[in-house]
Parts: C-alpha cells; structure tokens; sequence
C-alpha cells in the first residue's frame, strides 16, 4: 500500500469511527437541550435554574455510567486487538454486571443524600421545590440514567458505531416526544421533564444490553460471561475512572457556580447560566464525540502494536476537536441572539444576563476540546493514572479561581473562572502529553 492511499485509509477509518460517534453524542444532547427549551418557554427562568441546581447530582450518576462503559469498553477492545477474544467477552459480561452494582450503590446515594444535594447550593423557595420534583422520578430510574451512558460505548468499542448512533438517536426522538406531550400538553413542569429522560433511557439501555446477545456482536455475550470479576472490575474503573473523575468535575464546578450566582445575583442569573450551559454543552459533546470515536481505534492499534498508526488517529482527533471549538467561539458570539431566545423570547432580562454570560464563559473553550481528547488518550492506552491525573488537576486549578475571582470582579469574576483555568490546565496536560508522545516514539 502507498503512503497515499494509506492515508486515505486512515482517514476513511477515522471518519466512519468518529461521525456516527458525533452523530450519536450531539443527538444525546437533545435530551438536556430539549428539556431545557421547553422549561424555559413553559415554566421559565425559575425552572433552568431548578433543573441547574439538579445537573450536579445527574451528572454525578452520569459520570459513573461513564466509568463502566469506557472502562468495559476500552479494556475489551484492547484484548480483541491482542487476539484473545474470550477474555473481551468476559470482559463486557463484567461491566454489565458491574453496572447493575453501581447502579445501586447509586441509587441508595442518591435517596440519602440527593435533597442535601440541591440545598448546599442554596436552593430555596420555588427552585428547590422544583429541583425535587425532577430528582424524586429519578431516583427510580437510577440504572437506566447509568446504562443510557454505558451502553454505546459498550457497542461503539464493539466495532458497531452505527448501531450504537441509531440507538442514541432513538432516545432522543423518544424524548422529545415525551417532552412535549409531558410538559407542553399536560403541565407535568419537572416532574414530566424527568420522566420524559427516564423512559427514553429505558429504550436505549435494553436495546443496548439485547445487542450483546444477537449475532451482529462481535463479541456476542452468553449467560456465563454475567459475573462480576473483582480483577476486571478493578481494572474497568482504574481506566474508567478519569470519565468519572470529569463528570464529578462539572457537577462540583457547576454546584459551586450555582451557589456563586444566586450568592451575586439570583435566580435570573443561574437561569442564564443553564442557558449557556446547554449551549456549551454542544460543543462538548461534539469534542467528546470525536475522542470517544478515535479511542476505539487509538486502543486496537496500541494493542496490536501499531504505534504509527495509532499516533495518525491521535492527531486527527486533536486537530478536529480543538479547530472545532475555535469555530464554535465566533458561531455562538455571532449568532449569540437567535440561539438564546430559542430557549426564552419574553423575560429581557434573562436574555441580557445570558447573552453577557456567554461572551465572557466562552471564551477558551476549544481548551476543552484538548483537555477531552488528552484524557480520551490516556484511557486508550490503559494509562488510567494519567487520565485520572488531568481531571483532578482541573478540578484543582478551576476551584481557586473560582474562590479569588469573584470577591474581586463580581458576576463577571464567576463567568471567567473556566477560561482562565482552561489556559493553565492546558499547559499541564499539554506537557503530559508530549512525554508520552516522546516515549512512543522510542518503542
């Protein structure tokens, strides 16, 4: 094969990897997205800043989904690229039934400690009323909030991108529908917005864990592959873990925001944080769609051995994500207006808070892009430790400026804590990564 049509090679792998990925992650944001259009045209700026105060604990819930998914995952698709697929089956029968364990860990956290969770924000009055409306559906449907997230990137590491694309884009439609019916049509408010999540993540769980029973998985699972081995599971959150650690991070990062603006401002305020939240979320779903995408690829190959290879797909995935969030920089500023009263057209000042807000919040966000796809990196190559290390490293850095900002610059000191910290992080990370680059290239 020529250098040439390796390349195209390269690039048709990477793109049939990394589109259905990015399909699949920006269609799951419709579910918060949807979600927070029809709160906002229905209930207001109250109910974003209730279902603001209740992200922290969701997105606790969520990040362990993604620690058993992307470990299980990452851990099986580096045993089929050694050859040993008997062990990536065992593998995947663990991280179902590790699923299963974490889910009800989860869900005795969540009823312990879930209301604690909206009133260390400082919820009071109509916002923690309806930030309980929304957690009392979800401590149901725990389990499903978790396998909603686990599940495709089970399937994706299975060599099934589409599939697992299609499921994502079925519970998303599924959502929509019942975010409307819900909340438009029967005025169900939170509760309604909560059960509309909850049964679209039902679909996509049991679909989901039915793939690894059919003959289109290419690691088809049997009943004897369901027991939980405490080695594997070790193993699955070692690598997992730093998913985990990521979400932990925005649910902190997020709670002390929340705090921070009803501390400077009010409920207004925390209503055009969740505005800006849900728009910022695109574009790290699209980063994180494009690492999630290379990483199957990235681990088979540093598996096989093919560590060229393997370095092509790790460019790419740095080259889209970051160009990426440069773009999204000057789309949101120019088309800041339109996008914003999509969510609300009648509160003014809703629409002035939110529009100041995400000049200033946004303005390095393509450093998210990279910090995603270093972590994603390090979690291809098992390098859990690393992986873990850059989270924890964001969650140090961003929590002092959050703390020194805002004494000093107000409202604006807590809009400007992210990009002054993604610029520091950065450059850890950056370091981090090129020794491990140096390194490679050695092997």
């Amino acid at each position: 094969m020529t250098q040439a049509s390796a390349q195209i090679s390269v690039n048709r792998q990477f793109w049939r990897y990394v589109l259905p990925t990015v399909a699949a992650m920006l269609v799951s944001g419709l579910y918060q997205l949807v979600d927070g259009i029809f709160i906002g045209r229905h209930i207001g700026a109250e109910g974003l800043a209730a279902i603001n105060i209740a992200w922290p604990i969701v997105g606790v819930l969520y990040g362990l989904g993604m620690m058993v998914g992307v470990g299980a995952g990452a851990l099986s698709s580096l045993s089929r690229g050694e050859g040993h697929q008997a062990r990536a089956q065992a593998q995947l029968g663990n991280g179902l039934v590790l699923l299963l364990l974490v889910s009800a860990l989860a869900t005795v956290g969540l009823w312990a400690l879930g209301d604690w969770g909206l009133r260390i924000q400082d919820a009071e009055g109509p916002v923690l009323a309806l930030g309980q409306d929304y957690l009392a559906v979800l401590l149901f449907a725990v389990p499903l909030a978790l396998g909603s997230m686990a599940l495709p990137f089970m399937l994706r590491n299975d060599g099934a991108p589409n599939r697992a694309t299609a499921l994502i884009v079925l519970g998303a439609l599924t959502n929509i529908l019942l975010d409307w019916w819900f909340i438009a049509e029967l005025g169900w408010g939170l509760t309604g917005a909560a059960l509309a999540t909850a049964l679209a993540q039902a679909l996509v769980t049991l679909l989901g864990v039915a793939h690894f029973f059919t003959q289109a998985a290419q690691t088809r699972l049997r009943v004897a592959d369901l027991r939980l081995r405490p080695f594997d599971a070790g193993r699955s959150c070692s690598i997992g873990l730093s998913s985990m650690l990521m979400y932990g991070y925005f649910s902190v990062v997020i709670a002390l925001h929340n705090g921070l603006f009803l501390s400077y401002g009010d409920a207004t305020v925390v209503g055009a944080y969740a505005i800006v939240g849900y728009l910022m979320a695109f574009y790290f779903l699209f980063a994180e769609g494009v690492a999630s995408g290379a990483q199957p690829l990235i681990s088979l190959h540093y598996g096989a051995g093919q560590y060229a290879l393997m370095k092509r797909y790790a460019r790419r995935m740095l080259v889209v994500a970051v160009g990426s969030g440069v773009l999204a920089v000057v789309l949101f500023n120019l088309a800041a207006g339109p996008l914003i009263r999509v969510f609300n057209d009648a509160d003014p000042a809703l629409f002035e808070a939110t529009r100041h807000g995400l000049r200033l919040h946004m303005l390095a966000i393509y450093l998210d892009g990279f910090l995603f796809c270093v972590g994603v990196f390090f979690q291809s190559l098992g390098a859990g430790r690393k992986a873990t290390l850059i989270t924890l490293a964001n969650m140090g850095i961003q929590l002092p400026f959050l703390l020194l900002l805002p004494p000093w610059l107000g409202l604006d000191g807590v809009w400007l804590a992210l990009p002054i910290s993604n610029v520091v992080l950065s450059l850890v990370a950056g370091t981090l990564l090129w020794r491990e680059w140096q390194r490679l290239a050695k092997l």
